[in-house]
Formats: structure tokens, C-alpha cells, sequence
């Protein structure tokens, strides 16, 4: 039913806690499953100042860094539960619009979401739900309380 699984993460706790629960999934299906990291380029932005340029290219080298280790850990955990997995890092794109365009490729998308309400929700958004309100494929959200991630 679900053989290709698409588990975005951002490397949170909350994106952990989630892999968890989807590599449980993928072991008994016999899923394929694919870690997504989208990164935003901060020199993109245009907030970048020609006196900040040097820091902001480090910080760019830094969250690449960043999404590569976050990657290897899924992958490993994968590896540790029999789970045939892939990692691909998507670079100069919104996690939403990544989340999409790599959904079409998958059957399921497993994520995690910290469920939050009221200013927290306007102050932070939500990636999960931004990629849930444009899906065309089944999404499975990993709710994740304020102190669990």
C-alpha cells in the first residue's frame, strides 16, 4: 500500500520523534523511505547586507552542515531498524513547496507537528500544515506536545 514513504525533517526533536513512529511503519509495510531536508539560502533573502555577506556565507556552509548531519542520523536510524532508506537535501527552496514536489514521488508523507495554537501557530507557522493544505497525497502527522519536542 505505502512501499514509498516520504519522511521530511528539519533535524528537531520533534522531526526525530516522528522517524521514530515512521520507521516503525516502513519496517512492517516493507517501505522504501526517502529523509527530506529543504534549505532556505539566507543570502537569498535579500536581508543580507554587504557588511554581513562574510557571515552570512558561513552561516549558509553551516546549515548545510547542519541538514547533512540530520540526514546521516535518519539514515542511520533507518539502517538500525532493516529500513531501506535514501536522504536527499533540497537547497534554495521553501520546505513546503520541497515537501510537494517530493510527495509526488512517494505514497505517504510522515512528518512531525508540535500542534501549536493561537500566537505561537502565527509567530512560528507550520510546515506541516502548509504541505497538508496543498497535499495530493495521504499525510501522517506526528503530533509532538511542547515538552516531548
Amino acid at each position: 500500500m505505502y512501499q514509498r514513504i516520504l519522511m521530511p525533517t528539519d533535524g528537531s526533536s520533534c522531526a526525530n520523534h516522528a522517524i521514530r513512529e515512521g520507521l516503525e511503519l516502513a519496517k512492517r509495510l516493507g517501505s522504501h523511505v526517502t529523509f527530506l531536508y529543504a534549505l532556505e539560502n539566507p543570502l537569498a533573502t535579500g536581508t543580507a547586507t554587504p557588511e554581513s555577506l562574510p557571515y552570512s556565507a558561513q552561516l549558509w556552509e553551516d546549515l548545510k552542515q547542519t541538514a547533512d548531519e540530520a540526514l546521516r542520523d535518519a539514515v542511520a536510524a533507518a539502517d538500525a531498524q532493516g529500513v531501506s532508506s535514501a536522504a536527499q537535501r533540497v537547497d534554495n527552496q521553501a520546505p513546503v513547496a520541497a515537501i510537494l514536489e517530493a510527495s509526488k514521488e512517494h505514497d505517504l508523507v510522515v512528518m512531525g507537528t508540535h500542534g501549536r495554537r493561537g500566537f505561537n501557530r502565527w509567530m512560528f507557522g507550520s510546515v506541516a500544515e502548509g504541505a497538508l493544505r496543498q497535499a495530493s497525497k495521504p499525510f501522517l502527522l506526528i503530533r509532538v506536545k511542547d515538552a516531548e519536542g
